[in-house]
């Protein structure tokens, strides 16, 4: 049985698709991006400062369903410029700790939805 986590500290889905779902003591959060979920607005104005409001969706993602930034296994991340991976890595490792950091791949795609730099989705998994 899956349970669906909505949080309003996150942005809402914009279509056929939930913040993120708990499966079998695992949570699988939906791609976020630099969207304010009080405003809707984006915030873009850097790389890093974009690169924190996506964390800090995630974070209130997993918030809502009792973990941590310590408990997530696997993270993908979508860039439109790889010409930014350090930018992005710098501001992504004040969030987790290196000994215990998660798997992750980091890919430049074509394109990223409203035309965002970055995009994170994570998987977690409860202790």
């Amino acid at each position: 049985m899956k349970k669906v986590i909505t949080t309003s500290q996150a942005p809402a889905p914009v279509g056929p698709y939930n913040q993120a779902i708990i499966h079998n003591d695992t949570l699988y959060a939906s791609g976020q991006i630099a969207l304010d979920p009080a405003t809707g607005e984006l915030i873009m104005d850097n790389i890093e400062v974009e690169t924190h409001q996506v964390m800090k969706n995630i974070k209130a993602i997993l918030d809502e369903a009792g973990l941590t930034f310590h408990e997530v296994i696997k993270c993908s991340i979508f860039v439109s410029d790889i010409a930014n991976y350090s930018r992005i890595n710098a501001v992504y490792a004040t969030y987790f700790d290196e000994a215990t950091a998660p798997a992750r791949e980091l890919v430049q795609v074509a394109a990223l939805p409203k035309g965002v730099n970055v995009e994170i989705s994570v998987i977690a998994a409860f202790d």
